[in-house]
């Protein structure tokens, strides 16, 4: 559905850096999405990149996996994007993966006894595109709509940075928000998008979610889901890395980093002119140099950053279970189900914000996600259950509340180690676009330039909607530090 030409490349300006012309010499630490966008960026400007990556695979905690059990390729869990994603969906195109990217419009909100309301965009102008939709919706009582009628005029228009210290459920509270409303609405979209509750998670950040994902845009909440396992998204990277002169080491382990060298787990130490540092928070305050630590206030808060899990359960069933492509089960344990072959046989169930179901095993949890199923679509009350694989991922994303909002660090600093990874302060939640993003800016980082100058530019607002007052707060310079001064 989106094409190239509907995301443009954000062009990369000036050429590879260093002395007289010079190649410079980076080292990324990290091979999730995060660290191969920074990759990408600086081979495709001519810089070689050494790529480490401790597992044997690329894409971090968006890739997949061979089952033992089955022997198939299974996703961690089920990743979406969505059309408001810019620089995401450039990075695919970068790839050469665009195409496996499958687009839909439509969201089907399941009730229980299988009644269903699709939520999709009319050709009402932004932000009045889900109006029809959600008036016709059966799993909001016309109470509520008029409540939901009442918070969004504030949602469009608040100031995210008057929000970073406050929750989202604080916000609605101001708005006047049922609780019978948070539970059926507010929260399904905020726990997806965010993987936190609304009780828990920072304001500004779900504040984003609706400013950008919802009313700028009536294409914006257009569902992005890939149609290979996810580890197939970066076939080309390792090629394209190496294209440029750069290579890609799996299976790699980083002991100890600074500013302009690693140390391996195996004791081999590697120089570069750049560090970029694409690791998970927890995992890069275990690395970095002390004594580069201690000279970096933004590296002080890294074993703080909270996190938060989500569960992910692959089902097979004897018969069709699932009759859409995807669908969200309103107020249910189970949020989300993807189809994820023709017939609805077989089926991902997805649980973010997964902190109360990490303590269960997985016949505990395969019963918990096949009664939703029956609850929901009772026609699958005989369906036999033929295997089942749960795969919990408990430290799957950050956790956004405004505590670790507070701590999210910079690109740049005074040690010189460049830091990538969605955590950083990208102004987006824990998704795969703040990974790009992320990844872009460090790549900008080394090679000079600013950040806005290599970031694809997000999806233009409506006439209509910034005539209502739209605010696009970006609060990504909350805890910036200036851009490195000297390129290498």
């Amino acid at each position: 559905m989106l094409t190239a030409a509907d995301h443009p490349a954000a062009p990369t300006r000036g050429g590879p850096l260093g002395a007289h012309g010079s190649k410079p010499r980076v080292l990324i630490v990290g091979g999730g999405i995060a660290g191969i966008a920074a990759a990408l960026r600086l081979a495709e400007s001519g810089v070689p990149v050494t790529l480490l990556e401790t597992r044997k695979k690329l894409g971090g905690r968006a890739t997949s996996f061979v089952d033992p059990r089955s022997g198939e390729t299974i996703d961690n869990c089920q990743h979406v994007a969505l059309a408001c994603c810019t620089n995401f969906i450039d990075l695919l195109h970068r790839l050469g993966a665009a195409d496996r990217i499958r687009w839909d419009r439509e969201q089907y909100w399941v009730q229980p006894g299988g009644q269903v309301s699709i939520i999709e965009p009319s050709t009402f102008a932004a932000p009045l595109h889900f109006t029809r939709s959600l008036l016709d919706a059966t799993f909001l009582t016309r109470l509520e709509l008029a409540a939901l009628g009442l918070a969004a005029p504030a949602v469009l228009r608040a100031n995210r940075a008057d929000w970073t210290t406050r929750t989202f459920a604080q916000f609605l509270r101001t708005c006047g928000q049922p609780r019978s409303l948070i539970d059926k609405f507010w929260a399904a979209v905020v726990v997806s998008a965010c993987n936190l509750s609304v009780d828990r998670v920072s304001a500004a950040s779900a504040l984003k979610v609706f400013q950008d994902g919802f009313f700028a845009n009536a294409d914006a909440a257009t569902i992005g889901i890939s149609t290979v396992p996810l580890i197939e998204l970066y076939d080309r990277a390792v090629s394209l890395i190496a294209q440029a002169g750069g290579q890609v080491r799996l299976g790699t382990g980083v002991e100890r980093l600074d500013a302009h060298s690693i140390t391996t787990t195996a004791g081999e130490r590697l120089n570069a002119d750049r560090v970029i540092c694409a690791l998970p928070p927890e995992r890069a305050a275990s690395v970095i140099d002390p004594a580069l630590f201690a000279a970096d206030p933004r590296f002080r808060g890294l074993a703080q950053i909270e996190h938060s899990p989500i569960l992910g359960v692959h089902l097979e069933f004897d018969r069709p279970v699932l009759p859409f492509k995807h669908a969200v089960l309103v107020n249910a344990g189970t949020q989300w189900l993807f189809r994820k072959d023709a017939d609805g046989r077989v089926v991902h169930a997805v649980i973010s914000g997964a902190d109360e179901w990490m303590h269960l095993d997985e016949s505990a949890i395969a019963a918990r996600v096949v009664a939703d199923i029956r609850e929901y679509f009772p026609s699958t009350v005989n369906a036999r259950l033929l295997r089942v694989r749960s795969v919990k991922e408990k430290r799957a994303t950050f956790a956004p509340t405004p505590a670790v909002e507070a701590l999210r660090p910079a690109t740049t600093g005074p040690s010189g180690l460049i830091l990538a990874g969605c955590y950083t302060a990208t102004d987006w939640p824990a998704t795969m676009e703040g990974a790009t993003r992320s990844g872009y800016a460090a790549a900008a980082a080394v090679l000079g330039l600013s950040t806005a100058s290599v970031l694809v530019p997000d999806m233009q607002a409506s006439k209509l909607a910034l005539a209502l007052g739209l605010r696009r707060t970006d609060l990504s310079s909350l805890n910036s530090f200036a851009p490195l001064e000297q390129p290498c």
